[in-house]
């Protein structure tokens, strides 16, 4: 019975990832991530039936968005400022949300997690807040940073108490990846300051219209 679930799982499992494939790298090298991402998920001992579903497709799917974004936004940045002084700080920050968006690419695969339907939009918005924060300067491109970063450190603590309260032995693995990523997101937030994000002009319109933005990502982003 255990062997025939998993068989069923599996096949599910491949078809998500044939949907998840956007002509990036070889059918083979998707095939062989698809089926290590099941073995992985299978390993921890839990299965689909003994998770709450509808909080774990909401977190990873959002979280899948909002780093998509940030990788956006980075990516604007870059775009501008990446052959100014600022430009290290800008690619290190960047490196770590590539890795992020890498976790939560192999998460949404364990998971069997749909993407939302918004991620075109995502990436056009956010290479636009990018970029437009950073055609304002150094300081323009750090109040961007630590507006958006203080908005996902404040989901992420959100999503920490929910795994908490709803079993944290059984969502151990992702609550550890969620807290790293946590901290991770806050010390992009730190640098941000650091870098004189609060001597930008109307620096707190800035930030409040920023972080308005990130809510209703958000908001949509775990629903559609």
């Amino acid at each position: 019975m255990a062997e025939a679930a998993a068989a069923l799982a599996g096949r599910g499992l491949r078809a998500h990832c044939r949907r998840l494939r956007r002509g990036e790298g070889s059918r083979r090298g998707w095939d062989l991530q698809c089926i290590h991402a099941f073995y992985r998920f299978c390993s921890t001992g839990m299965s689909f039936e003994s998770i709450n579903k509808p909080l774990i497709n909401r977190i990873i799917r959002v979280d899948h968005a909002g780093e998509y974004g940030a990788n956006r936004i980075y990516a604007g940045q870059m775009a501008v400022l990446g052959r100014t002084s600022v430009g290290p700080v800008i690619r290190q920050m960047w490196d770590q949300e590539k890795e992020h968006l890498k976790k939560f690419n192999d998460l949404m695969v364990s998971y069997r997690v749909r993407p939302t339907i918004l991620l075109p939009f995502w990436n056009i918005m956010g290479f636009v807040l990018g970029a437009g924060t950073a055609l304002l300067g150094k300081k323009g491109a750090m109040a961007c940073t630590v507006a958006v970063e203080e908005s996902i450190s404040h989901h992420y603590n959100n999503q920490i108490r929910a795994l908490m309260e709803e079993d944290p032995e059984k969502y151990k693995e992702l609550l550890e990846i969620i807290k790293k990523f946590r901290d991770e997101e806050l010390e992009h937030h730190d640098i941000g300051l650091e870098h004189d994000a609060e001597l930008v002009p109307a620096y707190s319109v800035l930030k409040n219209a920023i972080q308005i933005g990130c809510k209703a990502a958000i908001f949509l982003s775990e629903r559609i």
